[in-house]
């Protein structure tokens, strides 16, 4: 009888069997930098005056359960919780607006600061990257204290603030969104002589246009409660609300107003992520 023939096994069964890596290799770059955040970690916490024992005590326990205990119960008058509602409707609006003009500013200034294509000289990328930078550098609190001076006391100067930082924020990502879009369609408009302007709105833009919007609706999420700190210094919202009366010792109507900041933001995230996961489908 002649011998039955095998079939050969694949190269994979042939392998011979690897072990896993060790966790730690003094050739591997990663463990490294993992070794020295992990020293940068130990460090910070040998340098800070942590006073954990003073913090854990049970005085410390008390006296936090007396605080906690002065927030109830919230105020819930007619009245007020009118005065509540303007300053949840003076955050959104704050929010909202600051993110839609950051979204616009933010396109403005990616284009200069991305490199369209390898043969691009892109002699603005370098100076308009330096812009994003200085822009989203300087917190909204910050901004939002400077321009109060020229626009005044009230919701005007916060929602120029978030703009101002939001744009640099979005401008940076927008540009790296387009220097990495698919770069075939642009060849192929600029092979048949298609100026820059129409190569951008018709191959690159519609490429990258859902994670723009995915972009600036998480930002926006982010402003929902940059605004409600911005009142804070004299912005308007329930920041501003929140200053006061915490100010005055009025911790009813506080509580109101930080149950107020925790539905606006819950709801807020929701709507953003039901948006994005529509965006995606």
């Amino acid at each position: 009888m002649s011998a039955r023939r095998q079939r050969p096994l694949p190269a994979a069964a042939n392998a011979p069997y690897r072990l896993p890596p060790p966790i730690f290799d003094a050739r591997c770059r990663a463990c490294w930098c993992v070794v020295a955040v992990l020293a940068l970690v130990a460090a910070s916490f040998w340098s800070l005056d942590l006073q954990w024992a003073r913090f854990l005590s049970l005085q410390a326990l008390r006296d936090m359960g007396r605080f906690v205990a002065e927030f109830f119960p919230p105020d819930t008058s007619a009245a007020f919780l009118a005065n509540v509602a303007r300053g949840t409707w003076e955050t959104f609006a704050m929010s909202t607006l600051g993110t839609l003009l950051a979204a616009l500013a933010g396109v403005v200034l990616a284009v200069p600061a991305s490199r369209m294509h390898l043969g691009d000289a892109a002699r603005l990328r370098t100076p308009m990257r330096f812009v994003l930078n200085a822009l989203r550098a300087v917190p909204e609190l910050v901004w939002a204290a400077l321009l109060l001076i020229a626009a005044g006391l009230g919701p005007f100067a916060g929602t120029l603030a978030l703009a101002v930082h939001t744009a640099g924020v979005l401008g940076r990502l927008f540009a790296e969104a387009v220097e990495n879009a698919p770069p075939g369609p642009g060849a192929a408009l600029r092979a048949q002589g298609v100026g820059p302007v129409r190569v951008f709105l018709y191959a690159t833009l519609p490429q990258v246009l859902p994670q723009l919007v995915s972009y600036t609706l998480y930002r926006w999420e982010n402003n929902i409660r940059a605004a409600t700190v911005l009142g804070v210094v004299g912005a308007g919202g329930l920041g501003q609300m929140l200053a006061f009366h915490m100010g005055l010792f009025q911790m009813g109507k506080t509580a109101t107003i930080v149950a107020a900041m925790l539905l606006l933001v819950t709801g807020v995230d929701a709507l953003s992520y039901a948006l994005r996961r529509l965006l995606t489908r």
